[in-house]
């Protein structure tokens, strides 16, 4: 088998993106927590929308962190997850307000998060792609 060409994904500015992914796993893991607790039938959708958002921002971040061939798929395809829901979210929230009476993580693009659920997985997706190959040049 060929030895891996990967760059660590886990040094550098990925520290900042496995830090902030951290951060949002909490953020959104404990906000969805209460909130299913407490007033799950007040916005069903929306609360468990910020669960899975709290899932798919701890799998991002442990993809990024080990930095293993493995985990960069996995982070790839939860940062690609992650965009995709975002913006299905934040266009729904936008469309039918009324199936969103309580915002999520990702409503209106993460406009209560200031906008960073939407910039994470673009800026993590372009971490991946810069650390994909070493020598990129000479490909």
């Amino acid at each position: 088998m060929a030895k891996s060409t990967w760059l660590p994904t886990n040094t550098g500015p990925g520290r900042i993106l496995v830090a902030v992914y951290g951060l949002f796993a909490v953020a959104a893991g404990s906000r969805a927590a209460v909130q299913i607790a407490t007033k799950f039938s007040e916005a069903p959708l929306a609360y468990t929308l910020s669960a899975l958002a709290a899932v798919v921002y701890l799998v991002a971040m442990v993809g990024l962190a080990r930095s293993t061939d493995r985990s960069r798929r996995v982070a790839v395809v939860s940062c690609t997850f992650e965009l995709v829901g975002v913006l299905a979210v934040g266009t729904a929230s936008l469309v039918d307000r009324e199936a969103f009476p309580d915002q999520t993580v990702w409503s209106v693009y993460g406009i209560g998060y200031g906008f960073v659920p939407l910039v994470l997985p673009v800026l993590g997706l372009l971490w991946l792609w810069r650390t994909s190959r070493t020598g990129r040049s000479g490909d």
